[in-house]
């Protein structure tokens, strides 16, 4: 309290002894003892409504001892388990957690740690996945404020996630590694990776690249194999030695039949090999066919036809039959996009077809074509046409935006020819690519267009001998590459997809034994809006067992995450409860389990940890010693904190309620006296 304070409490006490002399003292001859009750009442009372109004701050200070944190961070991983330390590790936890002198020095806490941190005291030792760099990272930033030693109980072993040997920890925060696990560097064989495609289409070959590693010292021989269930597919022999310790063997194998091809890639162990688990992983390939198969129609041979079905086929994933009037066709729905190449009036059938079955057409004219049966035909253009041919040469149109394709050229290029005449458009999503120039004169009339919205589109190329342009490209590029991207890229945007299902569902097709088996699903509404009221329900089952769960709505979408299942094949059935509609699927989820791979505690890995840190790594026996470091280091000593609170008097309720129990007793005593 500062002297001002004083000085004003020392007047108020003056000017309340005043008060009430003046009022019950001063020249009353009759002091009896009610007056002296009255005059300390009332001396009190103004006496502390004046300290009310002066208001002065009271301070108080307190004192409380701050423990450094001691943190427990507890390897839950299986592959604890797999080296079988559980019980080393209960019995390190029970020796810390009772030592009464890091008790007394440090706020003990426990975290186990799997592939995330978490805030636990039973490790169980079944998690398969293990992320060190991740726990570190979690327990760096909840105690960044606060000095904080980590004791890691690890073998050191991480499946995922970061390096952790290059984690660096805060500046007020340091890591004792506890290894737990055989430290001994055992000769051992390693199929340390494998790179495969997730995917791969039908008739191809998919690469697999397989990386080899070895610890020891002598020369070794073995041989890397693939087995399409018992049958080796694919062998390799290898040597190698402590200088030349690792390989990488690459190899592509055939992908001959649709569906999920599984494959076991083994590398033949050693006769005194410890731990044969890590020489083995099994692989998954989908084979899907995603060849779009493409229609050529033709009244009569011609060079460009040829043409198209060079152009097109050089993207593998796409098939061109050509076929002409006199054969079979019957089976135009089985194609994602028909080209009518000149047509006449023996196309009339043809033209029904593909109306009935809502198909996409490309139409090429020429000097042969019947431009009466096409101008009867359809309604996207009219020709007013003579028997007359014509060349054209192409314009780029510049605004063209449907989708981008590089410079090709065209507008060199020697001229296409077509029938003599204007074409009328007579539909308002016509779109044209490149303009026809006829006599060095630049016109509006369509060269290479394309027609309609959406799912239905339609494209016209008005003018034959097309392969005149791909044969001056390879003059121009030394490829054919720009003129079959072009045509390529026209089939793309043209050919026909699927009607969309209201219910759509995505999944892998294979899911490995450590990773949680997620699936995502959309539902739309009948106008084919996405719908965030669906109520989806998943049922999935194997030979052993059968799971249901709801799938809920994330991120614009509904997920189930159904975790981690036993390996097998799988069949599930996504079912919208309100429509009933529902899709259905398979999957397989093949055996491998990371967490046994390993056959000791990665020692160096621990060291390197240690040394980032400025500590040194610990082992079972050496308890003590990390004991003694911990209690030794100024670092970690006990923090004597004082908090001073100051709180204004108005603030003490009880003083008001003091003032007004006076007034009350002043005003009750007159009145018991009848001096009121």
């Amino acid at each position: 309290m500062n002297i001002s304070n004083i000085i004003l409490i020392a007047l108020a006490i003056i000017t309340a002894l005043g008060f009430a002399f003046f009022q019950y003292l001063f020249k009353n001859k009759n002091k009896r003892r009610e007056i002296y009750i009255l005059f300390a009442l009332r001396f009190f009372s103004v006496f502390i409504l004046l300290l009310l109004l002066i208001n002065p701050k009271i301070s108080s200070t307190t004192y409380e001892l701050e423990k450094p944190n001691l943190i427990l961070a507890v390897d839950d991983s299986e592959s604890i388990a797999h080296l079988e330390q559980e019980d080393t590790v209960r019995d390190i936890l029970e020796d810390l957690k009772s030592n009464k002198a890091l008790q007394e020095r440090f706020e003990l806490v426990q975290y186990n740690f799997e592939n995330e941190l978490i805030n636990s005291n039973t490790p169980e030792f079944k998690a398969s996945q293990t992320n060190i760099y991740a726990a570190l990272e979690s327990l760096k930033e909840l105690f960044r404020k606060k000095a904080t030693a980590v004791i890691l109980i690890s073998d050191g072993n991480q499946s995922t996630g970061r390096d952790f040997r290059y984690f660096k920890p805060g500046n007020n925060q340091e890591i004792y590694p506890l290894v737990v696990g055989d430290t001994t560097q055992y000769s051992d064989l390693e199929l340390a990776q494998l790179n495969v495609n997730t995917y791969a289409f039908l008739d191809n070959r998919f690469p697999v690249e397989a990386f080899i590693s070895y610890s020891g010292e002598e020369q070794i021989n073995s041989e890397f194999v693939i087995k399409s269930e018992e049958n080796i597919i694919f062998s390799e022999k290898i040597s190698l030695n402590s200088d030349n310790n690792s390989a990488v063997i690459r190899t592509e194998l055939p992908a001959s039949k649709l569906g999920v091809l599984s494959y076991k890639a083994e590398i033949i162990p050693l006769e005194n090999e410890k731990n044969k688990a890590n020489n083995s992983k099994k692989f998954a390939v989908e084979v899907i066919d995603e060849r779009s198969k493409i229609l050529l129609i033709s009244a009569a041979p011609h060079p460009d036809i040829g043409t198209f079905k060079k152009s097109i086929e050089t993207n593998k994933q796409r098939q061109l039959d050509i076929k002409y009037l006199q054969d079979n066709l019957s089976n135009l729905e089985d194609y994602q996009l028909v080209i009518l190449y000149q047509p006449t009036s023996g196309f009339a059938t043809i033209f029904e077809d593909l109306k009935e079955n809502n198909q996409n057409y490309l139409l090429v004219t020429g000097t042969q074509t019947d431009w009466n049966f096409i101008n009867r035909i359809q309604d996207f253009v009219a020709k007013d046409f003579t028997n007359q041919s014509q060349e054209i040469f192409a314009v780029k149109n510049s605004n063209f935006i449907q989708f981008q394709f590089e410079e090709t050229g065209f507008s060199e290029f020697p001229p296409l020819e077509d029938k003599f005449g204007n074409i009328n458009i007579q539909n308002n999503s016509f779109e044209s690519i490149y303009f026809q120039k006829i006599e060095n004169v630049e016109t509006s009339q369509p060269l290479i267009a394309i027609a309609g919205k959406g799912q239905n589109k339609n494209a016209f190329i008005f003018g034959e001998n097309l392969w005149r342009w791909r044969s001056n490209t390879f003059l121009e590029h030394k490829s054919f590459e720009k003129f079959d991207n072009f045509i390529g890229k026209l089939v793309q945007n043209i050919a026909s997809t699927q009607q969309r299902e209201r219910l759509t569902v995505d999944y892998n097709s294979f899911y490995y034994e450590n990773e949680a088996v997620k699936i995502t699903a959309n539902f739309f509404d009948q106008n084919y809006q996405f719908d965030p009221n669906a109520n989806l329900v998943i049922s999935a089952e194997n030979a052993v067992e059968n799971l249901e769960s709801q799938l809920v709505l994330r991120n614009n979408g509904y997920e189930v995450d159904l975790g981690n299942l036993p390996a097998g094949n799988y069949d599930f059935t996504i079912t919208e409860t309100t429509s009933q509609i529902s899709r259905s699927g398979s999957f397989e989820v093949i055996a491998y389990n990371i967490e046994q791979q390993f056959i000791s505690a990665n020692k160096n890995a621990i060291e390197a940890l240690a040394e980032n840190s400025g500590t040194r790594v610990y082992y079972k026996d050496e308890l003590q010693e990390i004991s003694n470091a911990l209690l030794s280091n100024d670092k970690y000593k006990p923090v004597q904190k004082s908090r001073q609170k100051i709180v204004p008097l108005v603030d003490w309720y009880y003083l008001l309620f003091l003032l007004v129990l006076i007034l009350t007793a002043e005003w009750f005593f007159r009145k018991y006296k009848g001096l009121i």
